[in-house]
C-alpha cells in the first residue's frame, strides 16, 4: 500500500518528514510507503486545494493500492474556494474530488471516496513549533521567550497565524526565521505523539490516520 500526502511547500515536506520519520519507517516495515509531495510553486495553497483533489482522483481511480491525503494550512482563509474552518475546507476538497471521479466515470464507487482524506494544519505548520516552546527556545540560543500566543496553539486565529508569531520571536532574538531549516531542526527532536496530544483538533487526526494505515489493500 502507498500513501501520498500532498503538502503546500518545501518547509512542510522537510519538517513533517523530520517529525514523522519514526512512523514512516515503521510503516515501511509493515509494507506501507508514505510519501510527502509538495504543491507546485506559485500560490501553493490554492493549487493544493483545487488541483490536489483532481490529481487524487487520477491516482485513486487507477491504483487500487493508493490512498491520498491533503494537508494544507488553514491560513489564509478562502483560498481556492470559500472556507474559514477545517470542516468547510474538507467539504470543499471532497466536493471537487467527487466531481473529478464523476468526470472519470467513477462517481458511483463509494469505496473510492474513502481513499481521499483531507486534513489541515491549523492554522499553519508553525503551530507545531509554538506547541513545543522549549524546542523553539533551544533553537534561539536558550533566550527566554515572551509568550504572545494562545496556549492551545490550534486556537490561534487567521489574523495572527502561528508563522507570524514565530517570525517575530526570531526577529526579537536578532535572527531570521528560515522555515525550511529551522522547522525541521526543531521538530526532529519532538515526539509526534506529544504533538498530537498538544494539537488535538487537526494534527492528532492526521497522526492517527498515519498510524492506522493498513498494510493490506483498501
Amino acid at each position: 500500500m502507498k500513501a501520498i500526502i500532498y503538502v503546500e511547500g518545501p518547509s512542510d515536506r522537510a519538517a513533517l518528514g523530520a517529525l514523522l520519520a519514526p512512523i514512516v519507517e515503521r510503516k515501511l516495515e509493515e509494507g506501507v510507503s508514505i510519501r510527502f509531495v509538495e504543491a507546485p510553486a506559485g500560490d501553493r495553497k490554492t493549487s493544493l486545494l483545487t488541483r490536489g483533489p483532481v490529481r487524487a482522483a487520477d491516482i485513486i481511480a487507477n491504483d487500487a493500492d493508493a490512498v491520498v491525503a491533503l494537508l494544507p494550512d488553514l491560513y489564509p482563509r478562502n483560498k481556492g474556494f470559500p472556507h474559514e474552518t477545517p470542516v468547510e475546507m474538507a467539504a470543499g476538497c471532497m466536493k471537487l474530488f467527487q466531481q473529478a471521479l464523476e468526470v472519470r466515470g467513477r462517481g458511483g464507487d463509494e469505496r473510492l471516496l474513502q481513499r481521499l482524506r483531507p486534513f489541515c494544519l491549523k492554522y499553519d505548520l508553525e503551530a507545531l513549533l509554538l506547541a513545543v516552546p522549549d524546542g523553539l527556545q533551544a533553537r534561539l540560543g536558550g533566550k527566554a521567550l515572551t509568550r504572545t500566543w494562545t496556549v492551545r496553539v490550534e486556537d490561534q486565529d487567521h489574523d495572527v497565524p502561528p508563522k507570524r508569531i514565530v517570525e517575530k520571536l526570531f526577529e526579537n532574538c536578532g535572527k531570521r526565521y528560515r522555515d525550511t531549516v529551522d522547522a525541521p531542526m526543531i521538530l526532529s527532536g519532538v515526539s509526534y505523539r506529544q504533538l498530537a496530544d498538544l494539537c488535538p483538533q487537526c494534527f492528532a487526526p492526521f497522526a492517527d490516520f498515519l498510524e492506522n494505515l493498513p498494510s493490506l489493500d483498501v
